[in-house]
């Protein structure tokens, strides 16, 4: 080393200078016992409930049991490569999520990892994945409809922005279905969609993706996937993850929707864990604090009132029942938290009504509010219709010979039937709706064959954007009807009765 002593000294007393000692300090503990995504982990004195801790292979794990002398945690990661003994580290920070714009369009994991192979996201926010819900003062109620697209939902079992609405049925009767059409109908709505699978075979979070994919949604969506591979404690935080990226939204102002498919699988991954970690079993073997599970995930779903921002969050949490019985513990829990159910039958499906709503089992308790009124004022007999049909058929079953008002009645309530159904991933506009309610509960179908009611009402709905494209508009953008706008529809009814009559007898 070439240098002048001076120089030399002076560099190393202005190092000296410089030097700074800092003492860190970890609190670790060790590794008692491991399996099953639980470790007993004894030593760690001061863990706080719900706190991250670091296993020496870069695992993490959630600390849930606090007991004198040991802590049981729930695992994030495999438990392959670790030991008993294995020393353990206290994080001193609650679980987090990545947030961001450049989640949109992709596939998460409950971590918020990409798993679609479309390389690392960028983010520079986190949300804590447990909070608390907004207070009742920071809260707007729920005024602004958010459309579904789907007939039967829109017209008799209206959704507001900051609803939680539960879907609700046996497998197999369409409840991921309603959720895949209502994130299709939000294409410029303005509303950011995620949907949080929990417990789902990775082929169909495939199939979803492809769908919304294919529809033009995974614009405006994030699918965040804690699979039935994955274990316990992963599908048990998958739903937090979810609302935590969405209230990363919402502070900036937005609408988001949020569907938890499904909340059944969620409490038994709860289950799962909760029977692990030793703790008490109640009614179905599920833990005490169960509807705390869901209660305090639910009501993260608001409207925020503008001063606070103004966004909202619209949570559709599923449900599956075991041969319809809603009156199971979970079914029983979810349906006191949320704001209404949309009740899918079985025996609707297989007869062909699709989407499967039984109005009679079905509320919205605060969607009312917020329909659009032309939607209001033209289905506000449709459910009662509907629910008179219904008794009049079981009448009729045992009566031969009708009357020419009964069978008329009969006539109309399948005409109802037939134009709530609507095929998978077509959900309709707001003035197609209003098109179609209006034929139907005006009775201008009245001389339409019943089993080409619905062919004919959505070429009617075709028609009117062909013919009066102005009317449509102005009852997209109103959401109102106007006398002018009936009497287009009852003009326009008489046309095309003409031009497609003739089709009837052939």
């Amino acid at each position: 080393m070439n240098g002048k002593p001076e120089e030399i000294v002076s560099i190393l007393k202005e190092e000296i200078s410089q030097y700074e000692q800092k003492t860190q300090v970890s609190e670790t503990g060790s590794v008692v016992q491991v399996g099953d995504g639980i470790a007993t982990v004894y030593g760690l004195e001061n863990v706080m409930y719900g706190e991250l801790l670091e296993f020496e292979n870069g695992v993490r794990a959630l600390a849930m049991n606090l007991e004198t002398g040991s802590v049981g945690c729930a695992l994030l990661g495999p438990e392959e490569g670790i030991e008993e003994g294995d020393l353990v580290r206290r994080t001193g920070r609650r679980a987090d999520v990545p947030a961001g714009e450049e989640m949109l369009g992709r596939v998460i994991d409950a971590l918020g990892n990409p798993i679609d192979g479309k390389g690392p996201i960028h983010t520079t926010a986190t949300m804590p994945i447990e909070r608390e819900a907004s207070g009742v003062v920071t809260r707007k109620s729920v005024t602004v409809p958010l459309q579904t697209g789907i007939l039967a939902v829109d017209a008799m079992v209206p959704i507001g922005r900051g609803q939680r609405e539960l879907i609700i049925g046996d497998r197999q009767t369409g409840k991921t279905s309603i959720a895949i059409d209502t994130i299709l109908n939000q294409k410029g709505q303005d509303v950011i969609c995620i949907y949080v699978a929990i417990g789902q075979k990775n082929s169909t979070v495939a199939k979803i993706y492809n769908s919304l994919e294919k529809g033009g949604a995974m614009e405006y969506s994030i699918i965040l996937s804690a699979s039935a591979s994955e274990p316990a404690p992963v599908q048990y935080i998958a739903p937090y993850s979810g609302v935590a990226i969405a209230e990363y939204f919402m502070a900036q102002g937005k609408d988001v929707l949020i569907v938890y498919d499904d909340l059944s699988k969620h409490a038994v991954a709860y289950r799962t864990l909760s029977l692990l970690l030793r703790r008490s079993p109640g009614r179905e073997a599920y833990p005490g604090d169960v509807f705390y599970l869901h209660s305090r995930l639910l009501e993260r779903a608001c409207r925020m009132a503008p001063q606070y921002g103004g966004g909202s969050i619209t949570a559709l949490p599923i449900i599956e029942t075991q041969a319809g019985d809603v009156s199971a513990y979970i079914p029983t829990n979810v349906i006191s938290i949320t704001d209404g159910q949309l009740y899918l039958e079985s025996n609707l499906f297989l007869s062909g009504v699709r989407p499967a709503v039984n109005v009679g089992l079905s509320v919205s308790r605060v969607g009312g509010a917020a329909q659009t009124k032309a939607v209001k004022k033209i289905a506000g007999s449709l459910r009662i219709d509907l629910a008179q049909f219904r008794e009049l058929e079981v009448f009729t079953q045992f009566s031969s010979d009708l009357d020419s008002a009964t069978k008329e009645a009969l006539d109309h309530g399948n005409r109802l039937v037939e134009i709530l159904k609507q095929p998978l991933y077509h959900p309709m506009s707001v003035a197609r709706q209003v098109v179609i309610l209006y034929a139907a509960t005006q009775k201008l179908l009245a001389d339409v064959p019943v089993e080409r009611t619905r062919e004919f009402a959505w070429g009617l709905a075709d028609a009117m954007e062909e013919t009066r494209p102005e009317v449509m508009e102005a009852i997209n953008s109103t959401g109102e009807l106007s006398p002018e706008g009936e009497q287009a529809i009852r003009e326009c009814c008489e046309a095309y009765k003409k031009q497609v009559s003739a089709t009837w007898q052939a």
